[in-house]
C-alpha cells in the first residue's frame, strides 16, 4: 500500500518547490491533481516537454514517487462537442502520464445528474474511444463518484465500474463524499459501502466531512429552497463526522493494497501542518499495510 498526498493546497508553489515541500513534510508519494500551468480543470493539458522534464527531474532528486495522476474532464457531457474535446484532453494527458513514468490515473464520472441517462451514454462513448488507449499504454484507471456527477451513490457507482469489465479499471472510495455516497438515507454505513466495492476497491481518498443531511435532513439550510447544490468539504480527520474506525478498520481487515491519498483542501493557510497531521494519523492507522 502507498500513502500519497494530493498537493492541491500547494498548487500556487512552483512545481519543483511543491514536490520538495511534499518530501520535506515526509510523504514519499504524490497524487498529481489539477494545476493551471500543467493540467488545468476541464481544459487541454498545458504540460509541454520542458515542464514534464522539470517534474521528472525533481521527483528523481527528492525520491518522491508519482503514485497517480488525477485529471478532470467533461467526458460524460451530454453536449457532444464538449465530450469530444474532453476525449482529446484525455489522450494528451495519458501521453504526459506515460512520459512521467506513472501507470495509474484517477478521475470522476462527471456528467449531469439531471440528465443522467444522456450523461451515461456519453460516458460509454468516451470509454469506447479511450479504453484502447489506456490498455495500449499500460495505464490503470480508478473512478470515483463525485457529488453532482451523473452517478453519485456508492452501489450504482461500483456497479458501473464493474460493468466496464476491465481488471485494470477499479473503484475509488472518497471518504469526504461519504454522506453523498450513502444516498438519501441519514447517516452512512461506511463499512458496508466499502465492502460492496470488494475486490474493485483499489484507491481511497482521505479527508473528513460533515453529514450534511443530519438526523433531521436539515443540517444545513440552503437558499433558495430546493436548490440542487451539493455541499461538502475536505477536512482534517476528526473535524467532521466520517466513521474513521469503520473506514480504517475495513482497510485493515481486507489487507488493502492500493493507494491511500490524503486530500484535505480546507486549510490552505495551514497546509503544511494539516498535511503533516494527516500523514501521522494515516501512518498510525495503516502503517502496517505500507509496502
Amino acid at each position: 500500500m502507498k500513502i500519497a498526498l494530493d498537493p492541491y493546497m500547494f498548487r500556487k508553489l512552483p512545481m519543483a518547490e511543491m514536490v520538495r515541500t511534499v518530501a520535506d513534510i515526509g510523504y514519499s508519494s504524490i497524487e498529481l491533481s489539477p494545476r493551471d500551468e500543467f493540467m488545468p480543470f476541464f481544459l487541454h493539458p498545458r504540460a509541454d516537454d520542458e515542464r514534464v522534464a522539470e517534474l521528472k527531474g525533481v521527483l528523481r532528486e527528492t525520491g518522491v514517487e508519482l503514485a497517480s495522476v488525477l485529471p478532470l474532464y467533461k467526458w460524460s457531457s451530454p453536449d457532444e462537442e464538449e465530450r469530444r474535446a474532453a476525449v482529446r484532453y484525455w489522450r494528451r494527458m495519458v501521453e504526459v502520464t506515460v512520459e512521467l513514468g506513472c501507470t495509474l490515473m484517477n478521475s470522476e464520472f462527471n456528467g449531469r445528474p439531471e440528465r443522467a441517462a444522456e450523461s451515461e451514454a456519453a460516458f460509454w462513448r468516451s470509454l469506447e474511444e479511450l479504453l484502447p488507449v489506456f490498455e495500449r499504454e499500460g495505464i490503470a484507471l480508478n473512478l470515483e463518484a463525485h457529488p453532482d456527477d451523473f452517478c453519485e451513490v456508492n452501489e450504482p457507482a461500483v456497479d458501473l465500474v464493474r460493468a466496464i469489465n476491465k481488471p485494470w479499471v477499479n473503484y475509488l472510495y472518497c471518504a469526504p463524499h461519504t454522506f453523498h455516497l450513502s444516498g438519501d438515507a441519514p447517516g452512512a454505513d461506511v463499512r458496508r459501502m466499502m465492502a460492496y466495492a470488494g475486490d474493485k476497491l483499489k484507491h481511497v481518498h482521505i479527508a473528513d466531512s460533515f453529514d450534511h443531511k443530519g438526523s433531521s435532513g436539515l443540517r444545513y439550510i440552503l437558499n433558495p429552497p430546493g436548490t440542487p447544490a451539493r455541499i461538502h468539504q475536505h477536512l482534517d480527520i476528526g473535524q467532521g463526522e466520517v466513521d474513521w474506525d469503520a473506514f480504517f478498520g475495513t482497510l485493515r481487515d481486507i489487507g488493502f493494497d492500493g493507494v491511500a491519498t490524503v486530500c484535505v483542501f480546507a486549510w490552505e493557510e495551514r497546509a503544511r501542518e494539516s498535511s503533516a497531521f494527516m500523514l501521522e494519523r494515516v501512518t498510525k492507522e495503516l502503517g502496517a499495510l505500507v509496502a
